[in-house]
Parts: structure tokens; sequence; C-alpha cells
């Protein structure tokens, strides 16, 4: 919990709860598609009213009569997001009517002391208003017609939403939380790993692959500093994409790592680390994001480590720490994320300049740059530029006397120096100006 108020979005599969949730924030936070059952997970959004912040608790489809595994955990998601709720928006279809599981649901909710807003949903042309008089059955108050497409009633609708959240105090200011994506290809295990580091079943783990397909971000504190943990849907090739929601899934896992301090890859230990575990952490890595590599269901592994780790450091310039776990035994589960945030202030340091100059020219001194057509490269002065991550220039004589393979070797010695295992650097050799400044 953040602290601040919270609506709770809840419904009937299909009512179109994802697509009100992007409307009345402004966004498209949340996947949406004409398929029903998209949103799994509880995802928090970002709204703001007249002035009052709040969030928005998309859920997944409650349907009673659903009686399949994966259809339980999505209702015990969404009885957590009402438990934790200071309003909740009951959405419902207007061309479907009420139906069963719409007067379920309500009869829960009349026995909650949470008030609940009924948004009749799909009243898309004026004049429809009428379609809503027949959700007064559900003895929730006088429900409001909406159209999440259009955007009709929606102002009415926030502007009740705020009166029931009231007045409440503005939130603290907080330290700025340093985000970690948990990343991996499908069912290797990252949702099993957030609820570890949670102790609570945050979000749905299956032995399905696929079931996450939102970013949901969590906030927690790892030793007093806030953390927020981003679990994501499984990245796949793009190419293998086949229908629009994972297509779209995929699209917004990519914009976590991309928004993300650190990346928490996931491979899965059993089959080791793969082609496809590599190609995403260098994504994330080409994305700025520090990486750490984390060997989840290490306890029904028969990998070596120290190969997966040699194949790590040949094929990855990063060159990531490789840690075991196993989020279901809780072997080095509370290694992780202490790892992950040291990473974050790795990437976020600064090397004085005198210091950094020091150190490139002794790595000069022991192995000079080769020369090219009788010309060799002179590095004359160095200082860093940028950090998170971390971007160095160095004035030389002429760029194009940059050898590839000694300039690896100038990254690799940094990184050994100033502990940048897992942490992007960018080294930019840029041409040295002799004209003195007036």
């Amino acid at each position: 919990m953040t602290g601040g108020p919270a609506v709770a979005v809840v419904g009937f599969p299909n009512v179109g709860k994802s697509t009100l949730v992007n409307r009345l924030a402004g966004g498209r936070e949340a996947v949406t598609h004409a398929q029903p059952g998209v949103t799994r997970d509880r995802k928090r959004v970002p709204c703001e009213w007249n002035g009052l912040a709040f969030e928005l608790l998309d859920t997944g489809g409650i349907d009673m009569g659903d009686d399949g595994e994966l259809a339980a955990d999505v209702q015990r998601q969404a009885r957590l997001g009402i438990a934790e709720a200071d309003v909740v928006l009951l959405v419902a279809d207007a061309g479907a009517g009420v139906r069963a599981g719409d007067a379920e649901l309500a009869k829960t909710l009349r026995g909650s002391d949470t008030p609940v807003l009924v948004a009749v949903n799909k009243v898309d042309r004026p004049g429809e208003e009428y379609l809503a008089a027949e959700f007064n059955a559900l003895g929730l108050g006088e429900p409001l017609a909406v159209s999440a497409t259009h955007g009709l009633g929606t102002g009415d609708l926030l502007d009740r939403v705020v009166e029931l959240l009231g007045e409440r105090p503005e939130r603290e200011e907080v330290d700025e939380a340093t985000r970690v994506a948990v990343v991996g290809r499908p069912n290797a295990g990252k949702s099993s790993l957030v609820n570890a580091f949670l102790g609570a079943e945050r979000v749905i783990v299956s032995e399905r692959a696929g079931t996450t397909r939102d970013a949901i971000d969590t906030q927690v504190e790892v030793d007093g500093r806030p953390v927020v943990l981003v679990d994501t849907a499984g990245l796949r090739r793009r190419a293998k994409v086949a229908d629009s929601v994972d297509y779209y899934s995929q699209l917004r896992s990519e914009r976590a790592v991309e928004r993300a301090d650190v990346a928490l890859v996931v491979c899965d230990a059993s089959e080791g680390v793969t082609a496809e575990d590599l190609r995403i952490a260098s994504l994330a890595m080409q994305a700025g994001c520090a990486t750490l590599l984390a060997l989840n269901k290490w306890d029904i592994s028969t990998t070596d480590i120290d190969d997966a780790r040699a194949r790590v450091e040949r094929k990855l310039r990063l060159r990531p720490a490789v840690i075991t776990c196993s989020a279901t035994r809780g072997r080095n589960v509370d290694r992780l994320l202490p790892r992950a945030l040291e990473l974050a202030d790795r990437a976020a340091e600064r090397v004085p300049t005198p210091e950094l100059n020091r150190f490139v020219a002794a790595v000069v001194a022991s192995n000079p740059p080769p020369s090219r057509r009788g010309r060799r490269l002179r590095l004359y002065y160095a200082a860093q530029v940028g950090e998170r991550p971390p971007r160095i220039a160095i004035q030389v004589n002429d760029r194009r006397l940059v050898n590839r393979d000694w300039a690896y070797h100038l990254e690799n010695r940094m990184r050994e120096n100033y502990g940048l295992e897992g942490v992007p650097l960018v080294i930019d050799f840029v041409p040295h100006s002799s004209r003195r400044r007036r």
C-alpha cells in the first residue's frame, strides 16, 4: 500500500473495467482486449480528479460460476483489492443487463463497510442512460451510466468517487524509490519470486505460461529503503507473439525495463541459461538498466553453476552476477533485493576526475593501445559526464584510431576496478581540441 486512498474496480469478466480505468486515469496503463479474462492480477493505476490523488485498483473479472483454478486465483486477487480499497467501483455491462454474477457480487459487497458505486458501462449513445435503471435491483444505490469508450458520464463518476473518498491528508513526501523490474521468459517463476519477496500472494502464480499479462507495481521496503517491485509478463521474441493481447503485454514489459533501475532476469535453472535469457539481459543492458541474473528453481536443477557463469561472461559485456535461488524453498531469496540495490547504487556513483585520469593512465601504461598505420591512439583527459548508467568521456587525438578490442579491455578493467559488473557503462571517445578558450 502506498498510504493514499484506493478505489477497487471490480465486476464480471469483459464488462470494460480496464478500459474504464484507462479512461478515468487518462492513459493506457491497463491492458485491454475484446477477449475476456485479460486482466488477472490487480494493478495499481494513479489517478487524480479535482486536486485529489488516488489509485485505481484494476482487478480481474469475477465469475462466481467459473470454478477453474486460475479463475479462483483471479477472484482471490480481486477480493484482496476490495479488502484494501476505500471505495469499490462495481462495473456492469448495460447491454447484458443484470446477470447472476452481478447479483452475487453485489450481495457480497452489501455486507462490506466500504462504500460502493455502480457504474453501468457501454452506454455509448446519449439518450440511452435509461439502460442503467435496471441495476437499481442490485441494492447498491443509484447506478451511474458511463461509456468508457467515449467518455460519457465519466466526469460525473469521478465527482462521485472523490465525494465518497472525502477529504484526505496530503501524502507525505517519500524518497524516490528504486525500481526493480523482475523479467524473464514465461513460466520462469517471476511471480513466485515476487511473492517470496513480499511474503504474501500479491500476484497470481500458475504453472500455465503467460499468466501475468501486465506490469504489476508493488511498493516494499528493504532495510528502510523504498523499492518498487515490477512483476512483468514473460518476454518472448516479438515474432513469436501470436495475438495482440500478448503483443501489448510484451510492450509493457519492455517499457517496465526501460523505466527500471535494475532488471532482475529470472531464468529457469532446470533449463540453464538459454539464448533467450541472454537476449532479455541484453535488452535490459541496452535500456541502460543494471542487470542481475537469478537462476530460479535451483532445487530441481542439474545445471552446473560454473558453466552458467562462464557462459554469461562470454556472451554479455555487462558480466552480470549469477545467483542461484528457489522461490518455493526460499533459497537466497533474501540476498537478491539487497544485491539489486547495490547495483543501483553502483550505477548512480560518480568517480572523481583526478582518480579516473590516474586509472586510465595506469591502464594505458600497462597495456598501450595498438598503433594503426604508424599512428597510436593518445588519451588526454577523462571525466564522468553522466550516471545511471555511468558515462565516461575521454578526449583522444583521433577517434578513428580507437581499436575495439582495446576499448573493451579498458571497459573491462574499469568494471573490475569500480565494481561495475552488471552495470551498463558507456565510454565515449571524443576528439581533443587544442584551441584555447578565449
